[in-house]
């Protein structure tokens, strides 16, 4: 098949978006434009005062701009990627270079220069999305309109068929010829009935077994998403579900059961997953989220057979709540988390979660719970991407920790730096460690 009729054949919103031609073909066209924009001129006046007022224009937008989002508002505590603080500066100089373009023209040119802006805007957009990976493709940018949601099968089967000690479940599972070939995903609401804390709905992901009878009583994972965030992250970027059947594709209907609740409260939110001034995370997520479970599904029992994962923010409270609830988590996995939670500095953080007080922030921040206690029934998975040079660090600090508390841990780096392009595959891949740790499979 030619590259040509592969193209036609080829759905269109499934065309790649930040790999091959595409995003190349935006990049080349962006900064065509941008030179456009910036050299093209029949008059002196455009070089000796419009082209500098310009440049002048977009370096003071993009100073303003980055003072307000990382010193003034600060949402993300590592602060603003470098490389978007670097393409909303283009972004800014092609809206400056047009808005320079607008006086004393003619409604063509003005037009064109609209055009051309508007390349440079959907360049620098591109190259965001690049980095971020959060839109590989349409289908997956218009997931919010294509992913559909099913009602929560809420029942209790009558019969069930549970791990014996010794063996896995796979060994003992036998799906029936009627097996469905996909899992649900339902829209849940996890009441904060013992912390108080007030979460949006989040998701939960059904294995294609779950729906069988017998019915496998299945482990449970839990997955956090980042910070900024929304519950439906996991369901429409990390595009886990989809993950999730072609796992259960390869082991007889079986996959863990996905629990996905909100652990910010807004998208802006910053939690930090403890309990504390800000909110009671970390009761929620060690007991009202377990206490909806075991009301709402029929599951397997005990700590090995519960995991709590997360990437970013949500790797930072995996590893959290797996030292400080370690007995509702038998293994964690985290995916490109921070060494300990964190508001931006550790003064900020203790001021505004315990009144300023270091010694309830030293009883559960992660790495001096695990200098003064052993995990030797804890697993751990910690993943991270290579080009990562701000979380890579704190995640082999993570490791090492782990490791000197007795926990059976990995540590897997991946190509990549922060992002769905590592959080999308890391889940995936990690998926066979998780049943293992869960007793799924062997």
């Amino acid at each position: 098949m030619t590259t040509v009729s592969l193209a036609l054949s080829w759905n269109p919103i499934d065309w790649p978006l930040t790999r091959g031609a595409i995003p190349r073909a935006v990049l080349v066209a962006g900064w065509g434009s941008l030179l456009f924009l910036a050299c093209y001129a029949r008059t002196r006046g455009w070089w000796r005062l419009r082209l500098p007022a310009a440049l002048v224009t977009a370096a003071g937008l993009s100073l303003l701009l980055d003072t307000a989002v990382d010193d003034w508002w600060h949402p993300f505590p590592e602060g603003t990627p470098r490389y978007v603080t670097w393409w909303i500066a283009v972004a800014l100089l092609g809206l400056a270079l047009v808005g320079f373009r607008m006086r004393g023209t003619t409604l063509r040119r003005k037009l064109l220069a609209v055009g051309a802006g508007a390349l440079v805007l959907l360049m620098a957009s591109s190259q965001v999305n690049r980095g971020f990976d959060q839109f590989p493709t349409g289908r997956v940018m218009l997931a919010g309109w294509l992913t559909k949601t099913q009602d929560l099968t809420t029942g209790k089967a009558a019969a069930t068929v549970g791990r014996p000690p010794g063996k896995a479940l796979e060994d003992v599972w036998q799906p029936p010829a009627d097996l469905p070939n996909k899992g649900t995903v339902s829209s849940v609401t996890f009441p904060g009935t013992r912390s108080g804390f007030q979460s949006r709905d989040g998701y939960v992901y059904l294995p294609p077994a779950y729906q069988a009878n017998p019915r496998p009583l299945l482990p449970v994972v839990v997955l956090l998403g980042g910070q900024p965030g929304t519950p439906d992250d996991w369901v429409l970027y990390g595009q886990v579900a989809e993950g999730l059947d072609d796992f259960a594709a390869e082991h007889h209907g079986l996959a863990p059961i996905v629990v996905m609740p909100d652990q910010l409260g807004s998208t802006w939110n910053n939690t930090l997953c403890l309990d504390s001034n800000i909110a009671n995370v970390q009761t929620f997520l060690a007991a009202d989220v377990p206490d909806w479970v075991h009301n709402n599904l029929q599951t397997a029992e005990g700590r090995k057979s519960w995991a709590i994962a997360g990437a970013s923010m949500g790797g930072t409270c995996a590893l959290q709540l797996a030292v400080n609830a370690p007995e509702v988590y038998g293994s964690f996995l985290d995916m490109s988390g921070q060494d300990e939670p964190t508001l931006g500095s550790r003064e900020e953080t203790v001021k505004a979660a315990f009144d300023g007080d270091n010694a309830k922030f030293d009883a559960v921040d992660p790495l001096q719970v695990l200098a003064r206690k052993k995990f030797p029934d804890t697993a751990a998975a910690i993943v991270v991407g290579r080009d990562d040079s701000e979380f890579r660090p704190q995640q082999e600090k993570v490791f090492r920790a782990v490791k000197e508390a007795g926990m059976q841990a990995k540590y897997d780096l991946m190509p990549g730096g922060h992002g769905w392009v590592i959080f999308r595959p890391g889940i995936v891949g990690q998926l066979p460690w998780l049943a293992r740790q869960t007793g799924m499979i062997r």
